[in-house]
């Protein structure tokens, strides 16, 4: 399943930054997370400065 950004999201950038397959990209508000292109990995949510990002 994939990873979800909250509406906590500060829209810093910092998960689309360390995203290994470029699954996250700016939306309307906060980063958004494609499912279909996510792999799973974490590695956003560790990075996330106010945990916005959990699995989903």
């Amino acid at each position: 399943m994939a990873f979800k950004i909250s509406d906590d999201c500060i829209s810093c950038g910092t998960c689309a930054g360390v995203c290994p397959v470029n699954a996250i990209a700016e939306g309307d508000g906060k980063f958004e997370i494609d499912a279909d292109a996510c792999l799973d990995c974490g590695t956003c949510a560790g990075e996330c400065p106010v945990n916005a990002i959990s699995e989903g």
